[in-house]
């Protein structure tokens, strides 16, 4: 007993300098504990990865924070936040991809809507009511006024026919003569309210005013106040843009696969949402001057005057496409350098990437061919917003290993 007394107090002895020491040491502050760096990314290049704020080399966007340590491969949104990144999902299935060929077109005046204003009489503008060209004119708005000796002549004459036509009611020599005065003044541009107040005055006026045939935008201005001008002299022309021209340029070898009287949609650019359909109304039997091109020809409506001559305009023609084949909107495939993906909703709220590949491609729509299966939700509208936060919250490609 006494000899295992003595090992325990001599072993208690050895050892107490080291608990005592281990005790009155401080303790390192944060070993598990410590703050971890702080890691940036750039939102469109997520290679670019440091440990301090900065500026990206490829782009030159500022760097932004992100969790290197984050794992899950989806994102959460409440309702809020898809309705702020317009978020919106179909169920794909199978269907037909209809194709087309994109052809590049203008739209151009529609000659249809032109109206040449023109001098009635020989003689010289007093007065011109529009003095520059783009201005809107309406039918019958006053547009200039002349000084013309042959209309002093006709007026007399009128009111001398008349004066006898009013004395001598019955005589038909009188009658045919007034007729014949007051069918001259029509013939030269004068209207009936004016005839009216010739009457009325009973006093010849040799400064005319002319009013506008036809509604529409003054497209050109050629007389100047003070001009003399011949009869039958252009004063301005008139062009309306209620319906505009849509011209295209095509090689002989496509024209057999268009004939006059198809229907083609028409998509200007930035108006994307409001495709018009056109009827080919005339294709050029011979080749432009020093080209091997066609030109065709159809028209739109342009009732709100949304769109100027000189835009330019996508037409697609359709071309023989594919039954029964899975297909999605162009906007739902995100395309980078790792190749093709989608977004899935795979529960309420939470979307994940699908590596997908892809065939054949229309205008709107894109053949998968792996990748997806019957019934999938795919994101349609807001899938490139999903890629960019996923790439500022992971500071990786959602595809990245996947391919």
């Amino acid at each position: 007993m006494e000899r295992k007394e003595f090992i325990r107090s001599f072993a208690f002895i050895a050892l107490a300098p080291s608990i005592f020491m281990a005790a009155c040491t401080p303790k390192k502050a944060g070993n598990n504990s410590a703050a971890k760096p702080q890691t940036y990314t750039c939102p469109m290049h997520p290679q670019v990865i440091q440990e301090q704020p900065g500026t990206c080399p490829i782009c030159g966007m500022d760097l932004v924070p992100f969790n290197k340590n984050e794992k899950e491969a989806f994102l959460t949104l409440d309702e809020n936040q898809q309705a702020l990144a317009n978020i919106t999902t179909m169920s794909v299935g199978m269907g037909a991809l209809t194709n087309y060929t994109q052809l590049n077109g203008r739209l151009a005046v529609n000659p249809e809507q032109t109206e040449y204003i023109s001098s009635r009489v020989a003689g010289r503008i007093e007065r011109l009511y529009v003095r520059q060209t783009g201005e809107k004119i309406s039918q019958g708005q006053p547009l200039y006024q002349i000084y013309s000796e042959q209309l002093l002549v006709l007026q007399q004459e009128y009111l001398l026919t008349l004066a006898q036509a009013v004395q001598f009611p019955g005589d038909q020599t009188f009658a045919r003569l007034h007729k014949s005065s007051l069918q001259k003044l029509q013939l030269y541009g004068q209207s009936a309210g004016q005839i009216r107040q010739l009457q009325a005055a009973k006093k010849a006026n040799p400064y005319i005013t002319f009013t506008a045939t036809a509604s529409g935008v003054v497209a050109e201005l050629q007389v100047s106040e003070g001009q003399y001008v011949e009869e039958g002299s252009q004063i301005m022309r008139l062009e309306g843009y209620s319906s505009l021209w849509v011209e295209a340029d095509i090689y002989p070898a496509e024209a057999g696969s268009i004939k006059e009287g198809q229907q083609l949609k028409v998509v200007i650019p930035g108006w994307e949402n409001q495709p018009q359909m056109m009827t080919v109304k005339f294709i050029n039997p011979a080749l432009q001057s020093n080209s091997q091109l066609i030109q065709l020809r159809g028209s739109i409506p342009n009732t709100k005057n949304e769109w100027q001559p000189g835009l330019q305009a996508n037409i697609f023609v359709p071309s023989p496409g594919k039954d029964k084949v899975m297909n999605v909107p162009v906007d739902a495939v995100i395309h980078d350098g790792k190749g093709a993906h989608v977004w899935l909703e795979k529960a309420k709220g939470k979307f994940m990437p699908q590596v997908v590949k892809t065939g054949t491609e229309s205008a709107d729509q894109v053949e998968i061919t792996a990748g997806l299966e019957n019934g999938d939700k795919v994101v349609v509208s807001g899938a490139y917003l999903l890629y960019s936060e996923y790439i500022l919250k992971k500071g990786k490609n959602p595809v990245e290993g996947k391919m």
